[in-house]
């Protein structure tokens, strides 16, 4: 779930979740949404969007304590499922 960024000050950056793309994993339901969702947050912060990335903190968070998250953090949903999820819960928030 870690974020990651390359930050050049003054220049471009790039933002990517610790574990990349995850490419063994696409296409099966299995990848935890949250480590991308939680690098556009890093990214928006980085912008000077600090509101926008805490509230995307806040919600990733909730969902984490509801255990609404895929299995490798003890939930039980898959990728589609997870990232469903939060997107309902940013709309709400």
């Amino acid at each position: 779930m870690a974020a990651s960024g390359n930050i050049h000050p003054g220049k471009t950056s790039m933002f990517e979740p610790v574990h990349g793309s995850a490419p063994p994993l696409a296409g099966k339901n299995v990848a935890n949404p949250f480590g991308a969702i939680l690098t556009a947050a890093m990214m928006l912060a980085h912008l000077g969007m600090t509101a926008e990335a805490h509230r995307i903190e806040a919600v990733v968070l909730e969902a984490v304590r509801e255990r609404k998250t895929t299995s490798d953090i003890g939930g039980a949903l898959g990728t589609r499922e997870a990232g469903s999820g939060w997107r309902r819960e940013w709309q709400e928030a």
